[in-house]
């Protein structure tokens, strides 16, 4: 699993789906059904570092594959995100909030902004990739964020919006140029969606692309 994780846009979770399914090794897996149920078991609120960690505690080391995949069938067909289907569920008696949790009042969302700059010559964009100890999406690709708007001196070229979670963010994107470092690289632009891209610089080149 170490070995995948060093691959470019491969994160916790596609790497722990490949080393146990494709590898046998007992590697958990964590998505939002995965999350859903596990909560729902033990009758928690869990953070994600506690349901990677329960999800490790669990799983059949003998099968691992099988185990993971199943525990993400349950979270698809049975436990579901508003009625789930208890009287079905393999594992209901032993379930501490069988019926499902009881709903919290929700959190109100958060605003941010993104400023990115968007570099262009001859049919190529100014790309940078992530680095490989990144938290959030290592070795992935996007266009170079800029730490103060006003650097740039203008107004930004287009701009739009993209939420992650519990924040919604107003992204910003200025014509310009930015200091280079190591790991910017020019690509062109109709080649740019074959690289690992984030979301959110796939979702600005295709704007891009469309003006």
């Amino acid at each position: 699993m170490t070995e995948l994780r060093e691959l470019p846009g491969v994160g916790p979770y596609t790497a722990g789906a490949v080393a146990s399914i494709a590898f046998g090794e007992p590697a958990p897996v964590v998505d939002g059904n995965v999350k859903r149920v596990l909560s729902r078991l033990l009758g928690l609120t869990l953070t994600d570092d506690r349901c990677w960690q329960a999800a490790g505690e669990l799983l059949d080391q003998r099968r691992p594959g099988d185990f993971n995949q199943a525990l993400m069938e349950l979270g698809a067909m049975i436990c579901l995100p508003g009625k789930p289907v208890c009287e079905k569920c393999p594992v209901a008696p032993l379930c501490t909030s069988r019926g499902g949790q009881r709903k919290r009042k929700q959190s109100p969302r958060r605003k941010a902004v993104l400023n990115y700059v968007l570099a262009r010559k001859n049919g190529c964009v100014l790309l940078r990739q992530r680095e490989s100890s990144a938290t959030l999406m290592p070795g992935m690709w996007e266009l170079p964020p800029l730490e103060a708007a006003g650097a740039i001196g203008n107004e930004p070229l287009f701009t739009l919006r993209h939420s992650i979670t519990t924040t919604d963010y107003a992204v910003r994107v200025f014509a310009g140029d930015c200091r280079r470092q190591s790991r910017d690289r020019w690509i062109r632009l109709s080649s740019a969606e074959r690289l690992p891209l984030t979301g959110l610089a796939r979702k600005i080149l295709r704007r891009l692309a469309a003006e």
